[in-house]
């Protein structure tokens, strides 16, 4: 089965849900018959590379939030990340584009890196000091963390077109199938689940949409001129 998840990395919600789907996905009883795959998806497609503010600040201008509530949304978001074992700063991150790093999870996808790289990209964003946004430096630190060749990584960045359309392709999809916001996981193009649910709602969803399989039917015309082979060679019709 194949689990589908569009994320973007200035998404807490995404940050807090792939840590959920995670605990539902450890105590499902069939999750080595489980395929992950990661899409990306921009909370702000087409944002200037060095057009950076404050989270805060983004919050109050996008959404019309006053600073309190802003502030008190943030508190929230720390709260449920500390449910989910993860660390979260409340105050001082900042916002921008993260088109180039799903340009480099892209890449790290081919290289068998792309979990890795999520994960840290992730907690880079959302706990640590550092800013990751406009700073090629940093997003090559974190790509040599884990486990990508440094002046490959370089190469990607230092190109603004490399697995460009990769990413707008999982955009187009994302849109095609009704994704109007992220995280949206999608379970064997059967199930849509939308935002970080608890838990038990992914481990419903796995246990639905595995147990709704259907096995593959077979067409034979019992042709014998449209046999198979096999391991044990090729069967030869007898004339």
């Amino acid at each position: 089965m194949r689990v589908e998840i569009w994320s973007d990395i200035a998404c807490p919600w995404c940050y807090v849900g792939k840590a959920r789907f995670e605990r539902a996905l450890r105590d499902f009883p069939h999750r080595d018959d489980v395929e992950v795959v990661h899409r990306s998806f921009e909370l702000d497609p087409g944002r200037a590379k060095d057009d950076i503010q404050p989270v805060i600040t983004m919050l109050t201008r996008k959404y019309g939030m006053s600073r309190a509530q802003a502030e008190a949304g943030e508190d929230n978001l720390g709260a449920q990340a500390a449910a989910e074992g993860l660390d979260y700063r409340t105050r001082g991150r900042d916002h921008g584009s993260t088109f180039d790093m799903h340009r480099l999870l892209h890449f790290a996808k081919e290289q068998g890196r792309q979990e890795q790289l999520l994960d840290l990209l992730y907690r880079a964003n959302f706990a640590e000091e550092r800013s990751v946004f406009n700073d090629d430096e940093r997003l090559v630190e974190l790509a040599v963390s884990a486990g990508l060749d440094p002046e490959a990584v370089r190469a990607v960045l230092a190109d603004p077109g490399a697995y460009a359309e990769d990413v707008r392709a999982d955009e187009r999809e994302a849109a095609q199938l009704g994704a109007s916001g992220v995280p949206f996981f999608v379970l064997d193009r059967t199930y849509g689940v939308s935002g970080a649910q608890p838990a038990e709602v992914f481990a419903q969803a796995l246990t639905q949409a595995y147990g709704e399989r259907s096995p593959l039917k077979i067409v034979d015309s019992g042709d014998a001129d449209a046999d198979a082979c096999g391991p044990d060679g090729c069967a030869v019709p007898q004339r």
